[in-house]
């Protein structure tokens, strides 16, 4: 007996849960996101951490902060972090910002550590600070699909980029979010709001985990959202890794904490794209949750071959509730096994897999291999405007559950 997961059924209960009005729907959208849109050169709108990281680096290297932004990256070589991207570079920033005081440690001043945090975020500022180069791309896509909705619960987006794409899709195609903040001209981070949640159900979340580029923080700690920073100000873009009382201030921690409560709701499922499991907080914050409540559920969709994401398949394969669906193969349930091959009919056709000839190993018939594509976000985007138009390509299979292959 073939023990292979099958990949029309994994399509159709993903269909099933996004149709679902009464369950709780987050959608996390990962840096593999953005690189999946391309600008008028072809290249990736926004490219990933290692590629920020490594812009990053070269325009250090040019600048006047070259001495002692290589006095950084040696302290964290010797700390055993060979090639450390730039989200380890500005916690550790922060870290030594914060015990420095007047004096120097490991090798850098106060104000050298400060105007490395500072043209740091900048530097990012300037890669991720993009536009969506049209209405058709899959952040509109996303937002229409929320749009459409008249769920109980409203669609809570997590991210943890740092780019405005989904703000710019959500206000395009007006539908209304809430991100925390409350205000227009001089706005202020409200965690209260957060944690009450008042507001109607067709207001969906949206929740930055790691900042963003239009954060921004004053010096008494207040943080506020707004396009323009002064240089009194920094540019809230990564969390600050901060004693407890103080990174309390930050939005960062009642972000987390939205995540953590989603995951608390009774049969809420979180479809996750982009995403590679490479944050272990935030793989920790999530397996939690997914140890606390056996009714929730995360399907992770995957670009590349399964084998590309050992970290997220240790993960899986001790958590029933998690599932890993990648082009080639999948962790459903604790077990990992490759797609189903089978043969092809008009029942096989769908958004969410391709399929490519085999060899039926003997048989008459010949067999086709699946390949899932909802990792790849330009078709999970397609997959959530096919939901809006009612069609229903993927076969329902009667008797179906959320964990069946």
């Amino acid at each position: 007996m073939d023990m292979s997961h099958n990949s029309l059924t994994q399509a159709n209960y993903i269909r099933q849960s996004l149709a679902h009005d009464k369950r709780p729907l987050g959608i996390f959208l990962g840096a593999g996101c953005p690189v999946a849109i391309k600008n008028s050169d072809k290249q990736p709108l926004i490219p990933d951490i290692a590629g920020i990281t490594k812009i990053v680096c070269e325009r250090l290297l040019r600048s006047q902060h070259k001495e002692y932004f290589n006095q950084l990256v040696k302290n964290l070589e010797s700390d055993g972090k060979k090639d450390p991207d730039v989200e380890e570079m500005l916690g550790q920033i922060r870290s030594l910002r914060y015990v420095v005081g007047r004096e120097m440690v490991r090798g850098l001043t106060c104000d050298q550590l400060d105007n490395l945090d500072q043209e740091i975020c900048q530097i990012i500022f300037d890669i991720v600070n993009k536009s969506l180069p049209g209405a058709g791309s899959p952040y509109h896509k996303v937002a229409s699909w929320i749009g459409s909705r008249n769920g109980t619960d409203p669609v809570e987006v997590f991210t943890p980029n740092y780019d405005l794409l989904m703000e710019q899709a959500f206000e395009e195609t007006r539908v209304p979010y809430f991100d925390g903040f409350i205000g227009s001209n001089r706005t202020f981070f409200d965690p209260h709001a957060m944690e009450e949640d008042k507001l109607p159900a067709r207001w969906s979340r949206l929740w930055k985990l790691h900042g963003s580029v239009n954060w921004r923080q004053d010096e008494k700690g207040n943080v506020s959202r707004g396009e323009n920073c002064t240089h009194e100000q920094r540019r809230v873009i990564h969390p600050s890794h901060l004693k407890y009382d103080q990174s309390r201030k930050m939005p960062y921690l009642a972000m987390i904490d939205r995540l953590r409560a989603f995951l608390k709701k009774p049969q809420a499922v979180l479809i996750m794209c982009g995403y590679s499991f490479r944050d272990d907080h935030l793989n920790e914050i999530m397996v939690q949750g997914l140890q606390g409540n056996a009714t929730a559920i995360i399907f992770s969709l995957l670009f590349g071959k399964l084998e590309q994401y050992q970290k997220a398949v240790n993960l899986a394969i001790t958590r029933t509730n998690l599932s890993l669906l990648a082009k080639d193969a999948a962790v459903i349930s604790g077990r990992r096994t490759e797609w189903l091959r089978q043969e092809f009919t008009s029942r096989s056709e769908s958004i969410a897999v391709q399929w490519a000839e085999q060899d039926g190993s003997g048989k008459k018939e010949r067999l086709k291999q699946a390949s899932f594509m909802l990792g790849d976000f330009l078709t999970f985007g397609s997959f959530l405007e096919d939901l809006i138009g009612g069609y229903e390509k993927e076969p329902v299979s009667e008797g179906s559950t959320a964990h069946a292959s």
